[in-house]
């Protein structure tokens, strides 16, 4: 058996060391960021665990996007979402951290069960784990069965990416997660589940029909959606990060999904490019959402808070925090010059040139999948206005938050680290896009590095076919904010020096304003609760709290969102597995004449099967 022998050399090819990079690049400065999270609340001991399972937990990252053996891979695969599990109920005083453990480690296992059948169909026809074994299995497998190989790898990596529907334990184990913990997670946990579906599915089972690249594609779209519209709603800072963690899987889908279907329809140059901007936001993503985890981290050191309804104030009392939180809001809404705009302009290029160059349905689908990026990009603009402006401006609703302090050096060179590297990335574009050109094309099989259609090539930042003229480049881009720096260098010296008046801000004619009459971040999403109310299903409650029965006291008025996924397709499921396992436990009578009844029935149903198969 040779799985029995499987190959224990490691790959640096351009994908691997591409993942290993960003691993590194989002797990260095998390561990240094946990040095002063962790101090003062935690043991030593506790600390010291900390540290282990941190280490073991980047290691089977790493192992999982090195290895060149499905077995090893799947050992790997498992280590990791073991380590993670444990680092999810680290806090295991908690009971929703206990919850969050067990919702996470029974979905993760649902994800690897069907990884392992998908192997195990190749396996059937490769007779060897090893990957050059498998891809040239494929090549022979029947086409029925390719595609379900294909559901099973993208239900199992789904899982883990948190792809719409299967996103559900991302809100629950990212939360309660130490802060480090989460940045990793989010910024680089659910990645190794993008190198799956990349590794396995393009590049081992390959891709000859278009539909497998559409579904990921509507899969995408969906979760861009759903994601940022679920995060829209949240108050808890950190669940609200975890829900844009679903809204951008979707983003880095939207490029691998059309680059799947580019190849198939022979369009080498989009699908290259497409490739390249799903990349390109993964490593953007990983680096600004690690950023605001960690900035989640500091707030919660500070105040022993995530619920931005206490908060508020924080820019006075925490600067640099509240800076560094700036720069990875505007990285993740996209705005210019940082580094989530440059993706997500590639992708809107990757898909303009589908539609500009593709036929008949495709026109239309990428047209529409263009519209939804758009949408997915207003709607995160303004979840981080809430998120910023209830968090850090205006008066603290809280003692806590009045009380807070600018937390320890080595968090806040932490978050500033990453806070540079989202400016950095979005300002260096053309020299990540040449490597990523690379990658991309070792991932397709093509070189890619000097193919030109119509003046539109990888080796440049961004371009209009059409014209055949550059839209943007990052000198320009670069040149702007030095003129606009100097500009603002020379008003400040003739001008900084003027009398300047502070007063208070204009209460539109009322005085004696407090913190209870400030925005809400419940008052703030009310537009778009409004606005969408056939997806959120709002429904609200309303109490009075009475002296007597004709003296009221006070009145409590609560709103919430139906939760359209778990309510009817989780919590159904979960019904029918314990109404299952309730009928089964009928079958323990206590008889041993019924248990050998059930061996000898078990064993005849496993010969029938193995004589099958």
């Amino acid at each position: 058996m040779n799985f029995l022998k499987p190959n224990f050399s490691l790959s640096f090819d351009p994908l691997s060391s591409f993942f290993v990079f960003v691993i590194l690049l989002i797990s260095v400065p998390s561990a240094v960021f946990s040095v002063g999270y962790m101090k003062n609340q935690y043991s030593g001991k506790k600390i010291a665990l900390g540290w282990v399972l941190l280490a073991a937990f980047v290691m089977s990252m790493a192992a999982v996007v090195l290895v060149k053996d499905a077995f090893l891979f799947l050992i790997a695969w498992e280590l990791m979402s073991l380590v993670s599990y444990f680092l999810v109920i680290f806090d295991s005083e908690h009971a929703k951290s206990i919850k969050a453990g067990v919702i996470y480690i029974i979905m993760t296992h649902i994800g690897t069960a069907f990884i392992i059948a998908a192997f195990m169909m190749i396996f059937k026809y490769a007779h060897s784990f090893d990957f050059a074994a498998m891809k040239q299995a494929c090549a022979v497998i029947p086409a029925a069965q390719r595609d379900v190989i294909f559901l099973f790898l993208l239900i199992g990596f789904g899982t883990k990416a948190g792809i719409v529907p299967l996103h559900i334990w991302l809100p629950y184990a990212h939360p309660q997660a130490p802060s480090h913990i989460s940045s990793i997670m989010s910024g680089v946990m659910i990645k190794t589940a993008i190198y799956g579906l990349i590794r396995f599915v393009i590049m081992i089972l390959g891709v000859n029909t278009f539909w497998w690249g559409n579904l990921i594609l509507i899969l995408a779209a969906v979760s861009c959606l759903v994601g940022v519209m679920y995060a829209l709603m949240e108050h808890d800072l950190k669940k609200l990060l975890a829900y844009h963690s679903v809204e951008n899987i979707g983003i880095i889908l939207l490029g691998i999904g059309a680059s799947m279907v580019f190849s198939v329809l022979n369009m080498p140059i989009p699908a290259a490019l497409a490739m390249a901007a799903g990349l390109y936001h993964l490593i953007n993503h990983a680096v600004f959402k690690s950023l605001l985890f960690l900035c989640a981290g500091s707030i919660y050191k500070a105040t022993g808070l995530r619920d931005m309804e206490k908060l508020g104030g924080l820019i006075k009392t925490m600067p640099w925090t509240a800076a560094s939180f700036l720069v990875g809001a505007m990285g993740i809404s996209a705005l210019p010059p940082l580094n989530g705009f440059i993706s997500e302009w590639l992708t809107f290029q990757a898909l303009f040139s589908g539609a500009l160059y593709g036929t008949g349905s495709v026109k239309i689908l990428m047209g529409i999948y263009a519209a939804v990026l758009a949408l997915t990009g207003g709607l995160a603009a303004a979840c981080f206005v809430k998120a910023f402006g209830i968090t850090f401006l205006a008066m603290p609703r809280s003692q806590a938050a009045k009380e807070a302090k600018e937390v320890a050096p080595s968090m806040i060179y932490m978050t500033g680290f990453l806070a540079l590297m989202t400016v950095v990335l979005g300002l260096l574009a053309s020299p990540v896009i040449k490597i990523l050109s690379r990658v991309s094309g070792y991932v397709l099989s093509a070189d890619v590095s000097a193919m030109s259609v119509s003046g539109f090539s990888l080796n440049n930042l961004v371009v209009m076919p059409l014209a055949g003229t550059y839209l943007s480049s990052p000198l320009i881009a670069l040149a702007l904010i030095v003129v606009s720096g100097v500009a603002l260098g020379l008003v400040l010296l003739f001008y900084g020096k003027s009398k300047v008046t502070v007063d208070k801000t204009w209460g539109c004619g009322y005085y004696n304003l407090d913190s209870r009459t400030e925005y809400t971040a419940t008052a703030f999403s009310k537009p778009f609760r409004i606005a969408f109310s056939f997806f959120y299903r709002p429904y609200h409650k309303k109490e009075k709290i009475r002296d007597s029965y004709y003296h009221v006291k006070s009145m409590k008025y609560e709103t919430s969102i139906t939760p359209l996924f778990k309510k009817y397709i989780y919590d159904t499921v979960i019904s029918r597995v314990f109404g299952t396992a309730n009928f089964l436990s009928r079958m323990q009578s206590g008889s041993i004449h019924f248990y050998i009844a059930y061996i000898f029935a078990t064993i005849i149903v496993l010969l029938v099967f193995m004589n099958r198969f």
